[in-house]
């Protein structure tokens, strides 16, 4: 779904109001979901990167760093993820060039670019088979809401400058859970952005360690400042995305937003290739975008790329390097 405009801040809208009994009704479930699961061990230390807010906190840059970081250090990290839209459902490890976003989503085809993948609707199952495949390390993409599995490190990822939006829980805000319960099980928190919301001052104010880091583009994405595009993206919040061209230089001649993990149809590619292509304009997306679109137009598309950077990435890595598995 699209995110809707009033999840941002509380106004004047009767909506949040009126969703309120089914976010009380959400929330309950929620709970009581989680207080009947008990967690699975496995034998190698979880690594959870996660969230309270439903899209577009930066998840998956963070994964990412994270990863590289372990390999440089010389260990066997491997990524597990459930693959929201993807249809296999039993573990299976990401085979590029094998596997399209239609069979395992399009989070785990970037992930797989950078360690081995596995995409399990059973998380436990799938870390089990991960560990099993060599696995020193996992890496678990999304799931900080998902009991069924233990996790050994918890980094909660928020966006600094949306922080919890309205701070109303789904459906009537973007919260899976509250931020305060939230941070009651994380062992850290990644903020991600320069611009810090005065709420998420107040309410991180007590909680330690806080991580500074914002996502930058990669070199090869550079080089489109200056020029004019038509830019389009289905993501959680595609007005990050917009923001971040404005910021490298680029002239957004037209803007398409689409809602998260959008399947792009024929007419909606070509709309958008006709639309560059008179003003003669380059045509951007994300990568994230990029992974589901069909080959023939991925030709025609330039992909803006980011990299998450840490203000002190030394501060970091001792808190990764000390997750043993007890027992």
């Amino acid at each position: 779904m699209k995110t809707p405009q009033f999840w941002q801040r509380d106004s004047n809208s009767l909506l949040p109001q009126l969703l309120t009994p089914a976010a009380w009704l959400y929330g309950a479930v929620s709970r009581f979901h989680r207080s009947l699961q008990k967690g699975e061990s496995v034998s190698v230390p979880v690594i959870c990167i996660g969230n309270v807010v439903a899209g577009g906190a930066g998840k998956t840059p963070t994964a990412v760093a994270i990863a590289r970081f372990l390999l440089a250090e010389g260990k066997r990290p491997h990524f597990l993820t459930r693959g929201y839209g993807g249809s296999i459902s039993e573990p299976t490890r990401v085979v590029l060039d094998v596997h399209t976003y239609q069979d395992v989503g399009d989070e785990p085809l970037i992930l797989a670019e950078t360690a081995p993948t596995w995409v399990a609707k059973d998380r436990a199952a799938g870390a089990r088979a991960a560990a099993e495949a060599g696995a020193d390390v996992i890496i678990m993409d999304d799931g900080f809401q998902n009991p069924s599995l233990v996790k050994d490190l918890s980094l909660l990822v928020l966006d600094a400058e949306y922080g919890v939006g309205n701070g109303r829980l789904l459906p009537a805000g973007p919260l899976r859970e509250n931020l305060a319960a939230g941070l009651a099980r994380a062992d850290a928190v990644i903020l991600v952005g320069n611009e810090v919301s005065n709420v998420l001052k107040i309410q991180l104010n007590n909680f330690k360690p806080v991580f500074a880091s914002k996502l930058a583009p990669k070199p090869s994405s550079e080089v489109i400042g200056g020029e004019k595009v038509v830019a389009f993206a289905g993501i959680g919040r595609p007005e990050k995305f917009f923001a971040s061209l404005r910021e490298v230089g680029c002239e957004l001649i037209k803007c398409f937003s689409y809602a998260d993990h959008h399947i792009y149809n024929k007419d909606e590619i070509m709309t958008m290739v006709e639309q560059s292509s008179n003003e003669n304009a380059v045509l951007v997306t994300t990568r994230k975008d990029y992974v589901r679109l069909p080959v023939e137009a991925k030709m025609m598309v330039t992909v803006f790329d980011v990299d998450m950077i840490f203000e002190k990435p030394d501060a970091l890595q001792p808190l990764l390097l000390s997750v043993q598995k007890e027992g």
